[in-house]
């Protein structure tokens, strides 16, 4: 009789919906009796989009707060990642953006790592990302966190190493974990879609689009200021912290539609022109959901939008982050004729079904 292998999912912390939680939700799929481990979670959270999953915590989860003052306690999280204990499974997979892949396991538990990026505020945006942050530091308290930052970026290349088997969601991450970490990963697997749930339209709106949380690195702005200055419809979906003042600058045709339901964005996804990506990400699930509608991509030329946009065959893509480039970007777009049919059979290479045939192989060549 073939032992059943025993496994536990990490993540870092289940607070918000984006491309790392819906990596998590495919491993729980793949795995659906495996418990999963965060640092803190939403529970809300949790009932919408991981319902009757079991979901463990670790201590943060008690401090005053929690989850939404979890930033304010960043030199505990190594301790909480530290903390859990798995000792009684076989196989570790954890899902991690900076601290999951810290965790610690036994000589007999095999821990795998699908890593979304090195921890940015400990690598290469850790100046942005604390002025995007808007914690409060005193000038006395300024050396105090500067000390346990150093701290920090000690352990976290440490951690790097506890993986016995690292993926990394990109070539372009797996080049930044050979430049922070100093360690070759063991494959590249890109974050999937799920192309069932898109669908190419017969009808096409005149509006583009942008599907993002409403955060300053999103570059969101981009999009606006691009849309006002030549006269274009933009919808755009997503809530965050950037969204009052993008609305302030936004002009008389762009629409912010908030935070809708998988079925609307959609629906949305394929009638748009084109989703526009102005930002850099580590992989980028939004263009794969366009593409996966028929629907081509004007995205800036870095990051995981080089591994997945074909220039003037899925997409345009414009090697400036300015607004000047962007625009010129999209009088090439209006000027290109694109196939909704190659598009989406070009986004069928990365189904959902594909990633999980991956990850499993992955997973029992290591039981």
């Amino acid at each position: 009789m073939t032992k059943k292998i025993k496994i536990a999912l990490v993540h870092d912390s289940f607070t918000q919906w984006g491309g790392a939680e819906r990596v998590l939700k495919t491993f729980s799929e793949i795995f659906p009796e495996a418990p999963i481990y965060v640092l803190v979670k939403d529970q809300q959270v949790v009932h919408k989009f991981l319902p009757g999953k079991m979901v463990i915590p670790s201590f943060l989860q008690n401090y005053p707060g929690m989850p939404s003052k979890l930033k304010y306690y960043f030199y505990l999280m190594p301790k909480a990642a530290e903390s859990f204990d798995f000792s009684c499974y076989d196989i570790v997979l954890s899902d991690s953006s900076a601290f999951s892949k810290g965790v610690k396991t036994s000589k007999k538990t095999k821990h795998i790592c699908y890593m979304h990026t090195p921890t940015r505020y400990l690598t290469s945006d850790e100046q942005q990302y604390f002025a995007d942050a808007k914690i409060p530091l005193p000038i006395i308290g300024r050396p105090i966190v500067r000390a346990l930052l150093n701290k920090l970026k000690k352990w976290d290349f440490k951690a790097s190493k506890r993986p016995d088997v690292l993926i990394a969601n990109s070539k372009f991450i797996a080049t930044k974990i050979k430049k922070y970490y100093k360690r070759d990963v063991d494959a590249v697997i890109f974050p999937p879609v799920d192309t069932a749930k898109f669908k190419i339209s017969s009808k096409i709106e005149d509006y583009f689009l942008v599907v993002a949380r409403l955060e300053p690195y999103k570059s969101t702005e981009l999009a606006i200021r691009a849309a006002n200055k030549l006269g274009i419809n933009l919808k755009i979906i997503g809530e965050g912290s950037d969204k009052e003042r993008l609305q302030k600058i936004a002009g008389p045709t762009v629409k912010f539609l908030g935070s809708l339901y998988d079925k609307e964005i959609a629906d949305i996804y394929s009638k748009a022109q084109a989703l526009i990506f102005p930002q850099i990400e580590d992989a980028g699930l939004t263009p794969l959901e366009s593409m996966a509608s028929g629907r081509p991509v004007i995205a800036f030329a870095k990051g995981g939008a080089l591994e997945s946009v074909i220039n003037r065959k899925t997409g345009i893509l414009f090697n400036e982050q300015s607004e000047e480039s962007l625009i010129e970007a999209i009088h090439k777009f209006k000027n290109t004729n694109f196939d909704p049919k190659f598009i989406r059979n070009h986004a069928k290479k990365f189904d959902i079904a594909k990633f999980k045939q991956k990850i499993s192989e992955i997973v029992a060549k290591n039981s």
